[in-house]
């Protein structure tokens, strides 16, 4: 027997019960008591949920008004008028220093100005991977059901992330020439929020100078693969440079080998997801994303790029501008081209001219495997000298 829920009484007793029944199976009268409860519950809490905060922007328009104040007027407290009309839109997050500022001069609540922003009314959250967000840790599942415990799970997933006004900017465009078309774009998304919580929540101890990344550095990158321990010497450059270095483990549907983004500040993220745990996979991503940045991001392109570099010789990614130039970098900075047609190990792929090669350029012989195996398109050539499961132990 069900009844309506009309005291607080009432509500604690069916979330009581609803934590009782969270194991029931489907298609059982215990999986449709769980529904119909959970029905229940939420329109109870639609009735008697506090309105809460207006957005800032609407905080900021509001009080505007009542002091008759124009764009103009907010220039001096923001900084300049392209802020002021990115704040007044909702599209730029309010920094700390303009909340300051904004609550000295307009005298708004604190906790009205640094609210974070909504996102899109237009995300169908039950499409996010959750079961599997839930099972890394990503998210926590409530002990007891909520209705709104995924969309306020996912909210705070954002803030984490340092995501402004529209924290959505996958599901909104193809994600780039080199995004697997199979690719569900809610996991891309939800692995991105990720990735930029890791980055957010690391302090760097140098601010990113927008090109930093060139094939100088790039080429100094390449040489530390002569190392054992070459993955992790890069990391320790990357973070002197102000670059995050995130390794992170694909979500299912994604398809990815490696991605490049900025935080809402600015510092770069090249991240990682090592699902071919590789020394030959991992220089090649990490410079090819490195690229990216200094190509393509410091020079105010949209991101992020988004990479499964099994699609490099599919004719989309070749006629993509942006990737080829990325892959030139990479290439360039690993093996020059004018040493590569001269030597030997490209037409004679023994193991004594690849090694020969390597110590040459003082770069690791997984390097010169991975480019002969790639070219040739035979990935069982040179495997013993690839580097098979020597990354992802330097990232643990």
């Amino acid at each position: 027997m069900f009844k309506a829920i009309r005291t607080d009484s009432d509500y604690e007793a069916a979330l009581a019960r609803i934590d009782a029944l969270m194991d029931a199976r489907p298609g059982t009268p215990q999986a449709d008591e769980l529904d119909v409860l959970a029905d229940l519950v939420e329109h109870y809490e639609s009735k008697h949920e506090p309105l809460g905060y207006p957005s800032p922007a609407e905080a900021i328009r509001f009080r505007m008004d009542q002091a008759g104040l124009t764009p103009r007027d907010l220039v001096s407290v923001l900084g300049s008028r392209a802020k002021v009309s990115e704040v007044l839109s909702g599209k730029r997050q309010l920094s700390m220093r303009m909340a300051r500022a904004l609550h000295d001069s307009l005298g708004i609540p604190a906790a009205v100005l640094l609210r974070p922003a909504d996102p899109p009314a237009d995300l169908d959250w039950q499409r996010f991977p959750w079961k599997a967000m839930v099972k890394r840790g990503w998210i926590h599942k409530p002990r007891r059901l909520d209705p709104h415990w995924l969309r306020d799970a996912l909210r705070d997933l954002m803030r984490r992330a340092g995501c402004e006004a529209d924290c959505a900017p996958l599901l909104r465009r193809a994600p780039g020439a080199r995004a697997n078309a199979k690719a569900d774009p809610y996991a891309l998304q939800a692995w991105c929020w990720r990735v930029m919580e890791l980055a957010n929540g690391t302090k760097l101890p140098v601010a990113y100078e927008p090109g930093t990344i060139d094939a100088d550095l790039l080429r100094r990158l390449a040489e530390l693969s002569a190392y054992a321990d070459g993955p992790r010497r890069a990391r320790q450059v990357l973070v002197e440079h102000g670059i995050h270095l995130v390794v992170e483990p694909h979500l299912p549907r994604t398809y990815l080998d490696g991605a490049a983004l900025k935080l809402p500040h600015g510092a770069p993220v090249v991240a990682l997801t090592l699902r071919d745990d590789r020394l030959d996979n991992f220089w090649f991503t990490l410079l090819h994303e490195l690229a990216h940045v200094g190509r393509h991001l410091d020079a105010g392109a949209d991101g992020p790029f988004l990479d499964d570099l099994s699609l490099r010789d599919v004719p989309a990614a070749k006629r993509d501008r942006r990737e080829l130039e990325a892959d030139e970098w990479a290439e360039e900075a690993l093996i020059p081209a004018e040493t590569w047609q001269k030597s030997q190990a490209g037409w004679h792929p023994t193991v004594l001219n690849v090694v020969a090669l390597a110590h040459g350029l003082g770069i690791s012989p997984a390097i010169v495997a991975g480019r002969i195996r790639h070219e040739r398109k035979n990935y069982r050539l040179l495997s013993h000298l690839v580097g098979a499961g020597q990354v992802r132990s330097q990232f643990a």
